[in-house]
């Protein structure tokens, strides 16, 4: 039996597609998702990769498909648009929390800027284990193409942290 195409009804589904580089995001709280534009004979949705050649976005595709599909939904197009290139203020504030909660860091909602010497100045990123500020890069990127691996100096744990862009 087809389900009624709805807006909400499909955003429920997608809520409950997860990334699977960061798995306690879905595609909902990532921000991938662009529109949901429902037709009289065809379900689109219109996504964008975080970066434009995210190896993780072949999967998505996949299964935000399948799990449509799986709840009822047919004649489904999924189209990639490039332009205007994602942001970190696309995703949700839930989100961000998720992010925390799982052990990443997330991206900061304003540049904050800690001077380490005359000359640099570099984003000061909280922990998300023990809440410190005193935390440096080791690498612009961390586990994916959109993390970069910090360590904190008080607690002395690596994570990631999602970068901003």
């Amino acid at each position: 039996m087809e389900a009624l195409a709805t807006i909400e009804n499909i955003k429920s589904v997608l809520d409950t597609v997860m990334d699977p580089e960061v798995p306690v995001l879905s595609v909902i709280d990532l921000g991938i998702v662009r529109d949901i534009v429902v037709a009289e004979n065809q379900t689109e949705i219109i996504i964008t990769p975080t970066y434009s050649g995210c190896p993780a976005m072949d999967v998505i595709r996949a299964n935000i498909k399948m799990e449509l599909l799986a709840n009822g939904f047919t004649n489904i197009k999924i189209t990639t648009v490039l332009s205007p290139a994602w942001t970190t203020d696309w995703m949700t504030e839930d989100g961000k929390k998720k992010l925390k909660a799982y052990g990443i860091a997330p991206p900061n909602p304003k540049q904050l800027v800690c001077h380490t010497d005359l000359f640099a100045a570099e984003e000061a990123i909280e922990c998300p284990h023990c809440h410190s500020y005193h935390t440096h890069r080791v690498s612009e990127f961390g586990s994916t193409a959109c993390k970069a691996l910090y360590v904190c100096d008080t607690c002395r744990e690596p994570f990631d942290y999602f970068k901003c862009h």
